[in-house]
């Protein structure tokens, strides 16, 4: 095994160590917000019959919220009970057989963005003080387009006979409600690190003035 490899294995089993009852407490909370936002009826405005839900408000919010470990594993753990047979997805919907569909794309980047976006937030509440909400906000919209977006497109190209332009066109319809929810996940996520700063905010203070080990 490689030195990268050890020290990645490491890092891993420490996050997890570090988890408490309270840790896989908040995991179990915010994996039912996913699928409670999922449960919401969408609207199917593009041709492929991919809804308009609340599930990337719900996923940015956890990742803002939770940070990356934590925020990866709950979502995670909504897309597991789903693929596992829980009628937790869009619509009802439930099964492997949803990777084969037009929705396959977004609901695999799901639980990679709020990994990623919760890294981001570590990142913002430990270099700011000031247009906190602002900061989150980007985070939040760059993840979405980069991952939400790009992976999503990429499921409907791989899953239907669309063309990559009819899948882009078909995504763009998604854009302007993200935004929205992207700024309400970016100021929801500001009052409940303000509200509970023992979730995220002390955490990543505290990490930032622990002394490096060799």
């Amino acid at each position: 095994m490689s030195n990268t490899d050890t020290a990645v294995k490491n890092t891993l089993n420490t996050g997890c160590r570090r988890w408490n009852a309270t840790d896989l407490g908040l995991i179990a909370v915010f994996a039912a917000l996913v699928a409670g936002a999922a449960l919401v009826p969408g609207l199917a405005v593009n041709g492929f019959g991919v809804p308009i839900t609340f599930q990337t408000l719900a996923v940015m919010l956890t990742g803002l919220v939770l940070g990356p470990g934590r925020g990866f594993a709950a979502v995670g753990l909504y897309v597991l009970l789903g693929l596992a047979g829980l009628p937790i997805f869009s619509q009802g919907r439930s099964g492997l057989g949803i990777l084969a569909g037009p929705s396959a794309g977004y609901i695999i980047a799901f639980p990679l963005a709020a990994g990623v976006v919760g890294w981001l937030a570590t990142v913002v509440i430990r270099r700011t003080t000031k247009a906190r909400a602002l900061w989150l906000f980007l985070s939040a919209t760059v993840t979405s387009v980069v991952f939400v977006h790009s992976l999503g497109v990429a499921g409907i190209v791989l899953n239907t006979k669309a063309t990559l332009e009819q899948a882009f066109l078909s995504d763009v319809v998604f854009y302007p409600g993200d935004i929205i929810k992207n700024i309400l996940a970016a100021v929801i996520a500001v009052a409940l690190h303000r509200a509970f700063p023992d979730i995220l905010v002390r955490r990543v203070r505290r990490s930032a003035t622990q002394p490096a080990k060799a």
